[in-house]
């Protein structure tokens, strides 16, 4: 795959980025896509990470006053905000009918709430620029199909592709806000959701593809959509889902498919 700023000019040389939980997985796939296309990254999260590779600033993105003290330090060292990708989030798999209220208001609070917080921030500072800005959030295809297992975390991430929209139109001409739809990523976790090697491998079988993403390719969606050969593209979400899941009945059905039709 080729790397994000080599043969093309994506306009990103010396932008002023922001990856929230950008120290881990899919998050440091997208803070190191951004690095290669030339952009300063800042990422955050609540623990600082062993070795950042990046400028990193401790915050909570659920609490406002961490949020505010985020933005106004970037703007201190920089000058400046271009980008947002609101990336962190997750969830620990419950069953619904176990899930508590309390369980549930914190995987809407940090996948839904959180990214509008810092948004806002974001968008007060990129509305000051002549240049304006961008804002990509990271969504997933939970919030598009059942999510058995994480119920309020595909909720959450269905409301974050209407978010997306609204945002759109609500901030432009002078922000773009657009989504990713990201499907199963290979990261250092891959183990405890899919199994060893061959799970992994089983599990990369069902996608169109024949493999699970890693996250340079997440990353370098979002480098897209934030630079400016997207600069007409707002309020959009972008599937990153290497095809999706193959619909469960052509596994289970039992009628011959004639030789030469699609499978």
């Amino acid at each position: 795959m080729p790397e994000p700023g080599t043969g093309l000019a994506l306009g990103l040389d010396g932008a002023v980025v922001l990856v929230t939980g950008g120290g881990r997985g899919v998050g440091a796939g997208i803070a190191a896509s951004f690095r290669r296309a030339g952009a300063t990254v800042v990422t955050c999260g609540r623990t600082t990470p062993p070795a950042p590779a990046d400028e990193f600033i401790r915050c909570d993105v659920r609490e406002p006053d961490q949020v505010s003290a985020l933005i106004d330090e970037i703007v201190a060292r920089h000058g400046r905000l271009d980008v947002l990708v609101n990336n962190a989030g997750g969830s620990p798999p419950v069953p619904a009918a176990d899930a508590s209220p309390r369980f549930s208001a914190g995987v809407l609070q940090l996948n839904l709430l959180a990214p509008l917080l810092v948004s806002q921030a974001a968008n007060a500072v990129m509305q000051r620029r002549a240049g304006g800005g961008a804002i990509v959030m990271v969504s997933s295809v939970s919030g598009r199909r059942p999510s058995p297992g994480t119920a309020a975390y595909g909720a959450a991430k269905a409301g974050l592709e209407n978010l997306t929209a609204t945002l759109a139109v609500e901030w432009a001409p002078k922000v773009r806000v657009n989504a990713l739809a990201v499907g199963l990523v290979r990261t250092e976790q891959a183990h405890l959701h899919y199994g060893d090697e061959a799970g992994i491998a089983a599990v990369g079988a069902t996608v169109p593809l024949g493999r699970l993403a890693e996250p340079a390719e997440v990353g370098a969606c979002a480098v897209f959509l934030a630079s400016p050969l997207a600069s007409y593209v707002t309020g959009a979400t972008l599937a990153v889902h290497g095809g999706g899941e193959r619909p469960a009945f052509l596994a289970a059905a039992t009628a011959q498919v004639p030789e030469g039709a699609p499978a």
